[in-house]
């Protein structure tokens, strides 16, 4: 396990598994051709990696079309989250199930509600994700989707988006899931409900402008989430999707901490196949899990170790999120109007 994370540069970065023109057919039956990413102007979309000024003539137009009326009545919460005992005690104090329902400080497993996703519900399903990008090393782990044709989800930033259009077109035009991860990854409840709506309603603009479809589903940045940023998301046609908890773990590979030392990749790997242990013995759903392909260390060990070692052990099937709750392509895209709320697909489990 010594050799985790030793790829090369040049292995790291690798062409796209095929790219696409502008009109081009996707897979999405009822959807649009794909759209020209060569009249894309960055200029027309809020400054990367920062929030997005709620002031702004989009922003406003998004306010208008939901409905803040009976948005809960909590303050944004301090940076930092539960560590901040001072700042957030009384959201703290609330964030059981009972109050605020704050899935990162209130109990993971507990603090959810029935909107929210966090687990497949077939066993040995393996609702595959990957957030943060598109980066430089996301075209090296979808050549291995791709050639084993597999298909995951991508929980797309905004910025990210803007600056790599082709390679969101390259995802969802072979099959991959689609879902906004916001614009500039914060924590959710440390914002007002306007910059919620801007946060969201950029990373669905953009993802629309690049392919056409706007997804029906989020992912919060670090989990973090709350019976507000609920409220805010499902007025915009937003379901949240978590990762699986179970036995007081969340199934967060911890990928993202590789590149500051905080783990090593055999640290990392060692919890993914706790993870799968887990799900092919005491697990009675699939499960959810949290890793990124925003780092060459995180794609590397997906794409090496991870992927491969559940590909040939044939234990576990890998899917979009969508697919694993039984949905097809199309029911993981919103209307082709934005914000359309009755389209917002509910399974029955």
């Amino acid at each position: 396990s010594s050799s985790i994370g030793t790829t090369t540069t040049a292995e790291a970065t690798q062409a796209l598994p095929t790219t696409f023109a502008a009109g081009a057919t996707p897979p999405v039956s009822g959807a649009p051709t794909l759209p020209n990413i060569g009249t894309l102007n960055p200029a027309n979309y809020p400054p990367l990696d920062r929030l997005p000024p709620t002031d702004s003539p989009e922003v406003q137009e998004w306010l208008s079309q939901i409905d803040l009326a009976n948005v809960p009545d909590f303050s944004p919460t301090g940076l930092n989250g539960c560590a901040n005992s001072t700042f957030n005690a009384e959201a703290l104090a609330e964030a059981g199930s009972a109050g605020r329902c704050w899935w990162s400080c209130g109990g993971w497993g507990v603090s959810t509600r029935a909107t929210d996703i966090t687990y497949c519900p077939r066993k040995e399903d393996w609702g595959a994700s990957f957030d943060d990008g598109p980066s430089p090393y996301t075209p090296r782990l979808l050549n291995l989707l791709e050639s084993q044709g597999l298909k995951s989800t991508f929980f797309i930033v905004g910025s990210r988006a803007i600056s790599r259009p082709e390679m969101v077109q390259t995802e969802y035009m072979l099959g991959h899931q689609l879902s906004v991860h916001t614009w500039a990854h914060p924590a959710l409840t440390t914002l007002t409900n306007e910059e919620i709506v801007a946060e969201l309603g950029w990373t669905m603009k953009v993802i629309k402008d690049v392919t056409g479809v706007t997804p029906n589903t989020f992912r919060p940045p670090y989990g973090d989430i709350d019976d507000r940023v609920r409220y805010i998301a499902l007025q915009m046609g937003l379901r949240p999707i978590i990762w699986t908890t179970y036995n007081n773990d969340v199934f967060d590979t911890r990928d993202w901490q590789i590149g500051g030392g905080v783990v090593t990749a055999p640290d990392v790997y060692t919890r993914f196949d706790t993870f799968l242990n887990q799900a092919s013995s005491s697990l009675s759903s699939g499960f959810i899990v949290l890793a990124h392909d925003l780092y060459q260390q995180s794609v590397d060990l997906a794409v090496d170790y991870i992927l491969p070692n559940v590909i040939n052990a044939g234990r576990l099937q890998i899917k979009t999120i969508a697919s694993c709750l039984g949905q097809s392509l199309e029911q993981s895209c919103a209307s082709l109007l934005p914000f359309s709320r009755h389209f917002l697909f509910l399974p029955s489990h």
